[in-house]
């Protein structure tokens, strides 16, 4: 399998945005406009969906956010989708949307996390098209602190482009902003200091591979099914290995340890080098943390674990390119993550 990259957007290309899973509710409607904004001033037409209602649990029922997305990824004006946030259900659309078309379509970029992982990653896997794991569409107006990039530096690099990205070694603790009552917030509250973690032992850490992975409660349902294959990948399109990276958004430490070994057990590490794991606020129990956690369903992989990556519900975001080849370093004294788009 080759990898598919969509072309880099230029200024006057098309935005398209639809809500897969959650929409958008009235009184967060200000932020959104705030978020399409930015993408304009990035030199992009925006086009809004109607698929975005926030009423309820999903934005419209499942064949109509498949239609929306579908046209989307399959209309040849429009450059890249990107949702306004994640959600619970994206999973009910895998069904539904056509992977051969999208097989056969100019690759769009899609970008996304948290339940956007149902989809991105899928979509990696099956077609062999990079996606973004990467701040989703309200995220976008905040500043990007220096060391990082946004999914709107990446969708503009052209196939070859190599970029390395630094962590800030600061980040949110606690809280989220107050898009009702500040929709127009764009600097990031990174109130505490924090590195990369090596759990699986000390000493030095440079390893190679391709890049694909996502949100742990949203992938734990797809490993073992041809959404998640992830051994059929590595054989068809890394044979180099890949760098395999996952997140926890709020289950407790039990649970992702247990979705962790389950999706071991499936072949989701299959072909692993390295593995980075996104910080979390996700609790912890009273003789589990949520490192021990990851240690326990994957330190017998016999790979390089590194923890409190940003590329999880955490601010800030570090995006990642599923199917990008990727060199990860870390150090006492460094750490940095480089990807290459070919």
């Amino acid at each position: 399998m080759d990898m598919r990259y969509p072309a880099p957007l230029r200024p006057g290309d098309l935005v398209g945005v639809t809500a897969p899973s959650s929409g958008v509710d009235e009184n967060l409607r200000a932020r959104l406009k705030v978020a399409v904004r930015t993408v304009e001033e990035h030199g992009y037409r925006v086009v809004v969906g109607d698929c975005m209602d926030g009423a309820t649990l999903v934005s419209a029922p499942a064949p109509e956010r498949a239609r929306e997305l579908m046209a989307m990824l399959t209309d040849p004006e429009i450059k890249a989708v990107v949702p306004p946030w994640g959600g619970e259900m994206a999973i009910d659309l895998l069904p539904l949307l056509d992977w051969d078309a999208l097989r056969e379509a100019d690759p769009t970029w899609l970008v996304g996390f948290s339940d956007l992982s149902t989809i991105i990653t899928p979509m990696t896997l099956l077609t062999g098209t990079a996606t973004i794991h990467g701040n989703n569409l309200m995220d976008t107006p905040y500043h990007t602190p220096e060391g990082l990039l946004s999914w709107l530096d990446i969708v503009a690099m052209p196939q070859g482009s190599t970029f390395t990205q630094t962590p800030p070694n600061r980040y949110r603790a606690q809280g989220w902003d107050d898009y009702t009552g500040h929709p127009e917030v764009r600097d990031l509250t990174l109130d505490t200091p924090g590195r990369w973690t090596r759990l699986d032992g000390d000493g030095d850490v440079r390893v190679e591979g391709r890049l694909i992975g996502g949100c742990v409660e949203m992938l734990c349902n797809l490993a073992g099914t041809p959404y998640g294959d992830v051994a059929s990948f590595a054989r068809a399109a890394a044979p180099e290995g890949l760098v395999v990276y996952v997140e926890a958004a709020e289950h407790d430490a039990a649970t992702i340890c247990r979705n962790l070994h389950g999706m071991r057990l499936a072949g989701f590490f299959t072909g692993a080098t390295a593995v980075l794991v996104g910080r979390t606020r996700a609790p912890g129990l009273g003789s589990l943390t949520q490192h021990e956690a990851v240690l326990d369903a994957l330190g017998g992989l016999g790979v390089p674990i590194i923890a409190d990556v940003e590329c999880g519900h955490v601010p800030p975001y570090l995006p990642l390119v599923n199917g990008a080849r990727c060199r990860v370093t870390y150090t006492e004294d460094h750490q940095e993550i480089t990807q290459t788009i070919d």
